[in-house]
């Protein structure tokens, strides 16, 4: 069976030309702040035809500093973060509470990129949550309201159930609350660019949030604020 496995793993390729583009990443041209690279390569691969572009793995530890991971959806991306919604109770919604930072993976193949998000997580407001909610597909409110996520299941037939009644609800109700429904913003403190290369010569672009004491500047007065600037930097491939 291993060695079965192993054929099967060198039989596999990355970045098959016949499927996949290698476009440039010129590190000089990039952007100030990632978010505008962000949705332009977001843009960019969802032209080419990469599936689910926007459903990231999401990285969390748990009290103990477990490591775990899920795929989730992003809900959005702005200056205040980038979002995702869970059950505060869920399996990750328990994670973020011990130990509120987080991670963000988006891998698209298609044109051989991977963006990194790393950063401390918070919830969102509750009226954003529901706002976030009430604008979701009816499936999506059903499979809120079912809301035992993460939870031991008896049997296929028990979620058969509940689901059922759930769908009639979002239905009959569809701005049903759903309290334990959180929006969370993952700040990043940074954000990897990753584009491949055919030559292995992959450019890492890393965007790192620097804050600096306002007197620095020497244009602040007394008690303002700390500013803060994007930084950018090569890695390593």
């Amino acid at each position: 069976m291993a060695d079965d496995l192993h054929e099967l793993l060198r039989s596999l390729r990355v970045w098959d030309p016949e499927v996949t583009e290698l476009p440039p990443l010129d590190p000089d041209t990039a952007p100030g702040e990632p978010l505008p690279l962000f949705t332009r390569w977001l843009a960019e691969v969802a032209a080419a035809g990469q599936r689910e572009p926007h459903t990231p793995t999401l990285a969390t530890a748990d009290a103990a500093g477990l490591p775990d991971a899920r795929v989730v959806m992003l809900h959005g991306a702005d200056a205040g973060g980038w979002c995702f919604a869970t059950h505060a109770h869920s399996r990750k919604g328990a994670q973020l509470a011990a130990r509120p930072h987080a991670a963000l993976v988006f891998h698209w193949p298609v044109l051989g990129r991977q963006v990194r998000v790393r950063g401390p997580v918070a919830a969102a407001p509750a009226e954003e949550a529901r706002a976030d909610l009430r604008v979701r597909s009816t499936g999506a409110l059903a499979a809120a309201l079912t809301g035992r996520q993460s939870e031991v299941l008896g049997s296929v037939d028990e979620l058969a159930r509940a689901s059922e009644a759930a769908w009639e609800r979002a239905a009959r109700e569809p701005d049903a609350p759903v309290p334990s429904w959180t929006l969370y913003r993952l700040r990043p403190d940074e954000v990897e660019f990753f584009q491949g290369d055919a030559r292995r010569r992959h450019v890492r672009l890393r965007y790192r949030r620097v804050t600096e004491d306002a007197g620095d500047t020497g244009t602040a007065g007394a008690g303002e604020r700390a500013a803060e600037r994007w930084t950018r930097e090569l890695l390593w491939p």
